[in-house]
């Protein structure tokens, strides 16, 4: 499934999308691109907010642009990050991502010297919570 993954595609909207980010206080921007079962790349930056606990991730925002384009069934998930290694998403955004996708959708980091890290979302979430448990 992963080699069927249009990855460079994914990286490259991520990598766009990032330049977008608004960071005024953690400098820190990052892109993500979600691809959708109907072939659709969704993307999103990270938002910060002076109160600090409002500001929302890549990851968040391009599963929720992927919600209100009405996409369903996420196959793959793409992180741009400028750090030394690849950096995987933060734990509200993997459980997000739970939400929306089970435990083997790929998900994948590069920087932009196009270091790479490969996981599944059970790697990154091994215990997640999810409708099953309500």
């Amino acid at each position: 499934m992963a080699d069927e993954i249009p990855w460079e595609r994914l990286f490259e909207e991520a990598l766009r999308v990032r330049q977008r980010a608004h960071v005024p206080y953690s400098r820190f921007p990052v892109g993500a691109a979600v691809l959708y079962a109907d072939g659709s790349v969704v993307a999103g930056c990270n938002v910060e907010n002076a109160t600090y606990g409002l500001t929302v991730c890549a990851e968040r925002n391009a599963f929720a642009a992927g919600v209100a384009q009405g996409k369903e069934k996420p196959l793959a998930v793409a992180v741009v990050v400028d750090t030394p290694e690849p950096c995987p998403p933060c734990g509200m955004c993997r459980q997000v991502m739970a939400e929306f996708a089970g435990p083997d959708i790929p998900v994948r980091s590069r920087t932009l010297n196009g270091g790479e890290a490969r996981y599944s979302l059970g790697e990154l979430l091994p215990h997640a919570f999810t409708r099953a448990f309500l």
